[in-house]
């Protein structure tokens, strides 16, 4: 998401950073620069408008025209005018009510409702400590029902059985009942959706709103519908107590108009990002470090925080004792330093949180953007024998040509890779001779994205 914004923006606030001296002209220039970008972007108008106007009057304020660096005071002008936009800080569940709290989600068809109740449902679970129930209420569409069933079972939660002649009030009625028998801290309620806003669709979502007197209203909204997001969240917000939208598919569109217009438009907060199929595809949404995405600061707390909870800190001691008693670092660790990466969502999946993405060549982030980079060198890995893995010196220019055919690729893909593991080797080695501590901050970063990325 707000990739082409990124890439906009990114030179404009680069060529405003080294200005020693900023004018009135110079700061009409780049605002007009950012309208452009943020109209471009999908961003609805009257939310560039605002924008660009408090943007104006804190630009030639005191605090920009005065500042010893104001190229750089300019740049977090921009960076907190964003920030407030999209609601300035991150905003969290109010959960704290009678159990079951129940969390009614509404939106339209295909937007990605029943996906996002999985994925809440894993968030909650295992971040929240929360002893969590599902339920369908949507008695429309077909295999909705079961589609809930089969998330619940991944992420290991609580499903509560419905079926399509049931009455959505009644389903919901009864899973509240069974959710306080089995003493459920929260029932995530999945409502029916429409392919458009109708009066049938409302009626019937205020209903199961009033049976449900839910602690939190969620609307969830595909991203790459762009303005008519904020748009469909406007008429929804004037039907529903709203508390808050979950912007979904936000890893397929690389505008990020929806996100800087949903808020001020329904005045209601973004909490939850959604990104992928996967189930651990749920972020909440923080606008400060989304603002320094978008200007290409990178999100590094974000990415802190990914490793924290992803990387598998009894695989990373063990390497790091191994290392540290000079024993070999070999093909088998780099294949689990590669699988923990993965885990993370793979390189296109740290990357957008790295800072300066606007001066990464676009073929290169178009390869990784493909995501085929780590499976493509795990494969490799795979080919090998046991031996070849343990010993990588054996691997001479006929092994190497056998594990490229086996592995599909050329022998310039196991030559590259060779190549990588190399540059590991060695970081490795320099990190070893700083002792176990240097061992532990080494791999955390190595596993937070730093070495050994294929970009070429």
């Amino acid at each position: 998401m707000f990739e082409s914004l990124t890439q906009r923006l990114s030179g404009t606030m680069e060529r405003l950073r080294g200005r020693g001296r900023l004018t009135e002209e110079n700061i009409r220039e780049a605002t007009r620069e950012v309208r452009i970008a943020l109209l471009e972007a999908d961003v609805a108008l009257p939310v560039v408008q605002a924008l660009i106007e408090r943007i104006k009057v804190r630009a030639v304020g005191q605090e920009v025209l005065k500042s010893l660096t104001p190229g750089q005071a300019l740049i977090k002008v921009v960076r907190d005018e964003l920030t407030a936009v999209m609601g300035s800080q991150a905003s969290g569940l109010e959960l704290n009510v009678q159990p079951p709290a129940v969390i009614l989600m509404a939106g339209l068809q295909g937007a990605g409702k029943t996906t996002t109740v999985g994925k809440l449902a894993k968030h909650l679970k295992e971040r929240q400590k929360k002893k969590v129930m599902v339920v369908s209420a949507d008695v429309y569409r077909p295999a909705a029902i079961e589609q809930l069933k089969t998330l619940a079972d991944q992420v290991g939660v609580q499903f509560f059985p419905s079926d399509a002649g049931q009455k959505p009030e009644a389903i919901v009625r009864a899973a509240i009942e069974d959710a306080r028998k089995t003493y459920a801290d929260v029932l995530i309620v999945d409502t029916a959706g429409r392919l458009a806003i109708d009066e049938e669709m409302m009626a019937e979502i205020k209903a199961v709103h009033a049976v449900a007197k839910p602690a939190e209203t969620l609307f969830v909204v595909d991203a790459m519908t762009g303005q008519d997001a904020a748009n469909t969240a406007k008429a929804f917000s004037e039907a529903l107590p709203l508390t808050g939208v979950v912007l979904t598919k936000t890893d397929g569109d690389a505008r990020g108009g929806a996100a800087l217009s949903v808020r001020y438009i329904t005045g209601k907060p973004i909490k939850f990002i959604g990104t992928g199929e996967k189930t651990d595809g749920l972020d909440v949404f923080h606008p400060d470090r989304v603002a320094s995405r978008i200007l290409d600061m990178g999100d590094v707390l974000s990415l802190v925080e990914q490793v924290e909870q992803q990387v598998d800190k009894d695989a990373a001691t063990r390497l790091a004792e191994k290392v540290a008693k000079g024993r070999k670092f070999d093909l088998n660790d780099m294949r689990e330093q590669l699988g923990q990466m993965q885990n993370m969502g793979g390189i296109s999946g740290l990357m957008d949180k790295l800072p300066g993405l606007g001066n990464i060549p676009d073929h290169v982030k178009q390869q990784v953007q493909q995501g085929k980079e780590v499976p493509q060198m795990i494969a490799i890995i795979n080919s090998m024998t046991k031996k070849e893995r343990r010993n990588p010196a054996l691997l001479n220019g006929s092994r190497r040509k056998r594990i490229a055919a086996g592995a599909g690729v050329t022998p310039a893909d196991v030559n590259r890779l060779m190549k990588q593991y190399q540059q590991m080797e060695k970081m490795m080695g320099k990190m070893a001779r700083g002792g176990m501590k240097g061992m532990m901050r080494g791999l955390q970063g190595m596993m937070g994205g730093r070495g050994g990325m294929p970009f070429r």
